[in-house]
């Protein structure tokens, strides 16, 4: 047909049709054009409630982990455990699975915590008192796990408490346990990817973390850091194998500083290297995470710093004290003034009957005191047990990192505290 005479048709020559067919086209448009927008709005609420949903069920895991034993609340002093059975988890380093003596629920924990034990080795001249990391992350109300190392000084001489759990600590026997404790720990609804890092029996409270975390089905992001020897001592490893498989947002990397010649990589580690700052470097896509470390002294020295160097800030470096080289290795901003800038602190021990002259050499109040024969309780060195609480009559005092025990007003950790003026102590 020819269009000029379409066109001359009456249907199109009328301009009030011509008008109405424009306007139901537009509507048309508009309703096509709505249609798309609803369906897009829906397609985002129906994303946002997914999440919204995940998201409360993430909150009902936690809430309901830490509603665990409810009638059940922390004890004061130290309570009966059995020990319910003993696992060597790798040389020389064994587990033990602690069940209340009189049966009762536990209360939860937070994962990175320590129970505080009491005992009492033959030959010993008195109790003593020790600090172990919960190593089971708070998934159940009828027992702890602890996991401990059997520890020996560089002289050679055996460390008198893991020693004594290793060849005396028996299934059936009982042991003086205090209540969970500690403020080295991760916050479960603080929403940001972690790095996990340990050396040895470091491990014990990043298992607790990444099983904590897996439990909840938490999405974010975990590097899991372990460095030791060799297959030998490399402890829980197929239950961190297991935890991989389980949650998908786990990155492990297992470092072997000297492996055995049976030891595969690939299989049984990832790296022939110690956990450095370098290796973190390569793996991870940026620096922006929360950092958690524990582990031996110089471990601890090296990553700490070199993560202060590389820009983490240091709110976002949390360490564990795993005694007292540890403590020295991390926490303090500055470099120590030279002794001829220190002020010339006098200490007074007000039940010994001595003032001596502070020397700022001393490591902290507690090697001083030693070193000028005045005893006082010590046995964590890491501000953890508070063993070596004293009360302070006059003075002030400054920590060399946060105490892991409370510490009342009017007292001090003589273990991890440097005198800032003069003093007037209860020793």
């Amino acid at each position: 047909m020819n269009p000029e005479i379409l066109l001359r048709s009456p249907a199109f020559s009328d301009p009030f049709l011509v008008v109405g067919m424009a306007g139901v086209a537009l509507m048309l448009g508009y309703i096509a054009t709505q249609w798309w927008a609803a369906t897009r709005r829906y397609a985002f609420e129906a994303q946002r409630s997914r999440l919204e949903l995940a998201a409360l069920g993430k909150k009902i895991d936690v809430l309901n982990l830490k509603a665990q034993a409810a009638p059940e609340v922390a004890w004061n002093g130290y309570r009966k455990f059995t020990v319910a059975k003993k696992v060597e988890e790798c040389n020389d380093t064994f587990s033990y699975y602690l069940s209340p003596h009189n049966g009762r629920p536990l209360p939860s924990f937070k994962p990175g915590q320590y129970l505080t034990f009491e005992v009492q080795p033959p030959g010993a001249p008195k109790a003593q008192i020790r600090c172990y990391s919960l190593s089971d992350g708070a998934l159940s109300d009828d027992h702890y796990r602890v996991t401990i190392k059997r520890y020996m000084k560089e002289d050679g001489t055996p460390g008198v408490v893991s020693n004594y759990f290793a060849d005396h600590v028996s299934e059936g026997d009982l042991l003086n346990v205090k209540a969970p404790s500690g403020k080295f720990y991760l916050d479960v609804e603080v929403d940001r990817p972690v790095v996990l890092i340990s050396g040895g029996i470091g491990i014990t409270p990043m298992l607790a973390m990444a099983r904590v975390l897996t439990h909840i089905n938490d999405k974010r992001e975990i590097y899991f850091f372990f460095g030791c020897r060799s297959g030998v001592d490399h402890m829980f490893r197929d239950e961190v194998i297991e935890l991989q498989k389980k949650n998908p947002n786990m990155r492990l990397h297992i470092c072997y500083s000297r492996p055995d010649e049976g030891d595969v990589k690939g299989q049984d580690y990832n790296h022939h290297s110690r956990v450095t700052v370098d290796l973190m470097k390569e793996v991870l896509p940026s620096s922006n995470f929360e950092y958690y470390l524990c582990g031996p002294g110089p471990f601890m020295d090296s990553l700490v710093s070199g993560l202060y160097e590389w820009g983490v800030p240091k709110k976002d470096v949390k360490f564990e004290a795993f005694g007292p080289a540890t403590v020295k290795s991390g926490a303090k901003d500055a470099t120590p003034k030279a002794a001829a800038d220190t002020p010339a602190f006098e200490i007074e021990f007000s039940r010994s009957g001595k003032k001596v002259a502070w020397d700022p050499s001393s490591a902290n109040l507690h090697a001083f005191a030693e070193k000028n024969g005045i005893p006082i309780d010590f046995s964590c060195g890491a501000g953890s047990c508070g063993s070596c609480l004293v009360a302070v009559k006059k003075g002030n005092v400054e920590y060399d990192l946060e105490p892991g025990h409370e510490v009342d007003e009017g007292s001090c950790l003589t273990c991890i505290s440097r005198p800032c003026s003069n003093m007037v102590i209860d020793a």
